[in-house]
């Protein structure tokens, strides 16, 4: 038919789509194997060598969690509570940090933007271990120990979120700021109705990695957290894989409650995602 194109297929593009269809298959291997394995009844698990795929699959390593977490003192809707609550803080909380600061030290006029900015890159080199000190300290000191602020605080401080905004509120038009100073809008509106629209996909990446990061993160429990009450999903399910052989097929069921949550925000931000990661390639 006239006005449409063609479909060119050469072999240099019958090999790249076969490599990267292996690259595929050979990166979702481990997934496949966790999930199968959730599904393995108890006689496939003690299999040697073991069986990567199922053959009969079942839900009774999904009940087995869920019914030894119900033993314990906490509930598991308890401890899901726990974790969707600050890590959806955490990170609504470092995405309104990040970008504010980003936009105030880039765009604002005011003493000191080089300074602060210096002190965040500085943060970038140290090692979160060697910050754990010194964080537990000022948490302690303000008296956060056994709250959810403990949980959610320390997460907000990204230095490394806060230079990847920074450098795309860098290519925000000077000019576009300017005109709407001029017709009198104040910088929190400026802020809200320009930068933030325009830093859409590199604040859409903060909240991949700030969720990723935030949802697997048990040592705030283990550190902050004495009530058990308060603690998070990954910490009860951390605790599943400590019985050993016979709670393999709950520990790959915990596995998948605690993986599958990550990609399917991944997989909702993904275009956005490769906007960015693709921006900073060229820009690089």
């Amino acid at each position: 038919m006239t006005g449409r194109k063609k479909l060119k297929i050469s072999w240099g593009w019958f090999y790249t789509y076969f490599f990267m269809i292996l690259l595929v298959i050979f990166t979702a291997l481990p997934i496949v194997y966790m999930t199968a394995t959730s599904l393995k009844p108890l006689d496939e698990l003690f299999l040697y060598p073991p069986r990567y795929l199922v053959r009969r699959p079942t839900l009774k390593n999904f009940a087995e969690l869920m019914t030894t977490l119900d033993s314990q003192v906490v509930p598991f809707t308890r401890y899901l509570f726990n974790s969707i609550f600050t890590t959806a803080a955490t990170v609504a909380g470092t995405v309104a940090v990040c970008c504010l600061g980003a936009y105030a030290v880039e765009k604002v006029r005011m003493p000191g933007n080089k300074l602060i900015f210096n002190l965040v890159v500085a943060g970038l080199m140290f090692s979160p271990p060697a910050a754990q000190i010194p964080i537990y300290m000022a948490v302690s000191k303000l008296g956060m120990i056994n709250s959810y602020w403990s949980l959610i605080i320390p997460g907000m401080a990204a230095p490394m979120y806060f230079f990847l905004v920074k450098q795309f509120a860098a290519q925000i038009p000077d000019s576009m700021i300017e005109s709407a100073r001029i017709d009198g809008a104040g910088e929190f509106r400026i802020f809200a109705s320009i930068a933030m629209p325009m830093l859409k996909s590199v604040w859409s990446t903060v909240i991949v990695f700030s969720f990723i990061a935030n949802w697997n993160n048990s040592s705030g429990s283990i550190i902050y957290i004495t009530n058990q009450s308060m603690k998070t999903l990954p910490y009860a399910l951390s605790t599943i894989s400590d019985g050993g052989i016979a709670r393999a097929g709950a520990a790959a069921a915990a596995a998948v409650l605690t993986t599958f949550p990550t990609i399917i925000v991944y997989l909702l931000m993904q275009a956005r995602v490769l906007n960015t990661m693709a921006y900073a390639g060229i820009k690089g």
